[in-house]
């Protein structure tokens, strides 16, 4: 039986991670991955790390979707992958790789799979969790300062560039082909029960349909 997958995007900072993990957590029999778009940031480590530093890393191009849609149908296959490890610190793809699979649910998260038309086709259920801007922001700089070693200045100017103007071009627009709109995130009890219980509804069916071939 193939795995489902579920398409989880919205503005950095919004909560994505927050209820992939939710999620995950009502699925602890089954075999469950997060994939993290950020992991199929395009290797750029030809360039000085300096230059790389100040890549957009907002927009959809900034991806190797390709990678990441092949990866997607192996996994649909029941087949294992080697997923792609990105630095933060580096602002480069590492050499180690992970290895995921076979899984039963994919979970998909990240700011842009729901821009990309070859990802929104593989998936089964598609989220897009709503946050208010100012929130946003405010999470994105605790995060970037405490987990990623930024400074206030840095995280702000990146911001103005292009978070903001890259969310306000692809990703706010992308909430269109959202099957549900999650607002507060993973703080949000009732919207996660009902995407629960509509995940183990359509595993409930695959598998009804598995064993009656």
């Amino acid at each position: 039986m193939r795995p489902i997958v579920i398409g989880i995007s919205g503005g950095s900072g919004s909560g994505k991670t927050t209820v992939a993990m939710r999620v995950a957590d009502d699925f602890v029999r089954r075999k469950v991955v997060i994939l993290n778009h950020d992991s199929y940031y395009v290797d750029r480590s030809e360039l000085p790390l300096e230059e790389r530093k100040n890549l957009n890393f907002d927009h959809p191009d900034s991806f190797e979707n390709a990678l990441l849609v092949e990866h997607l149908d192996r996994l649909r296959s029941g087949e294992k992958i080697e997923q792609p490890v990105y630095n933060y610190d580096t602002h480069s793809r590492e050499e180690r790789t992970v290895s995921v699979g076979p899984v039963n649910i994919v979970l998909l998260e990240g700011i842009q799979v729901l821009t990309i038309p070859e990802l929104r086709q593989r998936m089964d259920i598609k989220l897009y969790v709503d946050c208010d801007a100012d929130e946003r922001l405010v999470r994105r700089i605790l995060r970037d300062i405490n987990e990623r070693g930024r400074s206030t200045h840095s995280v702000l100017r990146q911001y103005e560039e292009t978070v903001r103007p890259m969310h306000l071009q692809f990703v706010e627009p992308s909430k269109r082909y959202a099957d549900v709109i999650i607002p507060r995130g993973g703080h949000n009890e009732v919207a996660i029960d009902l995407i629960v219980s509509k995940m183990r509804e359509i595993l409930t069916k695959m598998e009804k349909q598995e064993v009656g071939r």
